[in-house]
């Protein structure tokens, strides 16, 4: 949930301001997102949107259900639910490739319940780790996810304010998150330097069909999974 909401004719200008404070090594990445911006009546969660993200799902080989979060858990150790936004199932994504293999087969990650899970006391009962562990984790998983977003084409500035990272962005607060965030992220070889996330640089196989995204050619089992979701649009 956004904490503080910020008007769309202040987006350009807390953008550039943010820019002016970050470490030289995190502008590519924060390029990427600023560069998603153009107007935020652009839509979300559209079908497009979805079934680029289905597909970033099964390329790195995470099971799914087709049902909601709110049934069960986002993640139950087992498999994602997938009837939810574009940006939740990349940000579930996110979390996949940060958390360490033990704490994949916990629900939720073994990071308490999210803000979709159902089931919150069951999540939050297989939580392991301490609050700084979860904190950094949230938050680089944020990061890796709305980078996804702008590398699949979709508004990713959307959940850059709607996840808080312009909060207070006439102080260098602001940036220095990002910076942090950012070298985090790239020490866990999840990014590069040009902030492009190592799933999808040139040559990985598992990522290539990701490209037909916005054609309208996604797979019959992807446009099953997404014909039963929610509403597509917003």
């Amino acid at each position: 949930m956004n904490l503080t909401p910020i008007a769309p004719d202040l987006v350009p200008s807390a953008l550039a301001v943010v820019r002016a404070n970050l470490d030289v090594s995190a502008i590519p990445a924060f390029g990427r997102i600023a560069d998603t911006f153009v107007d935020m009546a652009t839509p979300t969660d559209t079908r497009a949107s979805r079934e680029a993200a289905l597909m970033l799902v099964n390329a790195v080989g995470m099971p799914i259900v087709d049902e909601a979060p709110a049934d069960a858990f986002s993640w139950d150790g087992r498999a994602m639910r997938t009837r939810s936004e574009a940006s939740v199932l990349v940000h579930e994504v996110a979390h996949w490739l940060i958390a360490p293999d033990d704490r994949r087969v916990l629900p939720d990650f073994g990071l308490g319940a999210g803000p979709e899970t159902g089931r919150i006391e069951e999540a939050n009962a297989a939580r392991c780790v301490d609050d700084t562990v979860k904190e950094e984790e949230e938050l680089l998983a944020s990061l890796l996810g709305i980078l996804f977003e702008a590398v699949l084409g979709q508004p990713a500035i959307h959940s850059f304010i709607e996840q808080n990272w312009l909060e207070a962005w006439e102080r260098k607060a602001a940036a220095e998150q990002f910076s942090v965030a950012t070298e985090m992220l790239r020490a866990r070889n999840l990014i590069d330097r040009t902030g492009m996330p190592i799933l999808f640089q040139e040559g990985n196989a598992a990522i290539a069909e990701i490209s037909i995204k916005n054609s309208g050619q996604a797979s019959a089992e992807t446009s099953t999974i997404a014909d039963a979701g929610p509403s597509l649009g917003k």
